[in-house]
């Protein structure tokens, strides 16, 4: 069973739908009770970093995510913005992020593309994104070409190199992907990329319920 962490923010309906036609069983709460009791979770996200830690803390989320993920190490998958919020702080706020990555977000710098143009910020659409060996987001992925959808202004830069599971580029090479241990997360939106989507979470979801 998967939990999906309801703190009013993220495209609910396409996570429960994604999952659901992969065939995970998955719940929608917003309860820390049933974010403590969980196998699985993810902490979806859109929108701005200090909105996002402030309904954590506004609807008492936070005790529960680091009892189940710290205490009781629980595999979460953070997405787009929930993926920012694993990591310690963002420059788009002032709040501290749940630091389970050690690193900060940052926003794209202006940028232009080959021809000179300006590159439009948010980045937005289909992305190549490339896979680091040995991640087990990624594990086996045999894929000549692996595109996801992405929509963000904002991206993650990691301490430690190794906690990087996937890259993409956009006028700068970025994180697209994140992993540490049983906490990993993912800047695109598995949900909305169709065929890569799918497989990627077939393949996390798959695994964990057989390990």
């Amino acid at each position: 069973m998967v939990t999906i962490v309801n703190y009013g923010l993220g495209n609910l309906g396409s996570i429960v739908n994604m999952l659901k036609k992969i065939g995970v069983p998955n719940i929608l709460t917003s309860d820390p009770a049933d974010v403590v009791a969980a196998e699985r979770l993810i902490l979806p996200g859109v929108g701005h970093f200090d909105k996002g830690m402030s309904l954590l803390h506004e609807r008492g989320l936070m005790d529960a995510l680091n009892e189940a993920v710290l205490r009781r190490g629980v595999p979460v998958m953070g997405i787009c913005l929930g993926m920012q919020l694993l990591l310690e702080g963002s420059e788009e706020g002032k709040l501290p992020g749940l630091g389970w990555i050690k690193g900060w977000v940052h926003r794209f710098p202006n940028m232009q593309d080959e021809d000179g143009k300006p590159l439009k910020i948010p980045h937005m659409g289909w992305t190549d994104t490339y896979p680091v060996a040995g991640k087990r987001l990624f594990e086996r992925w045999d894929e000549d070409e692996t595109r996801f959808y992405f929509v963000h202004s904002f991206h993650a830069v990691c301490d430690d190199p190794a906690d990087v599971a996937a890259t993409a580029h956009y006028g700068i090479d970025f994180t697209a992907s994140v992993e540490h241990g049983h906490i990993s997360g993912c800047q695109f939106h598995p949900e909305k990329s169709h065929r890569y989507g799918m497989k990627l979470l077939t393949h996390v979801y798959r695994q964990e319920a057989t390990a």
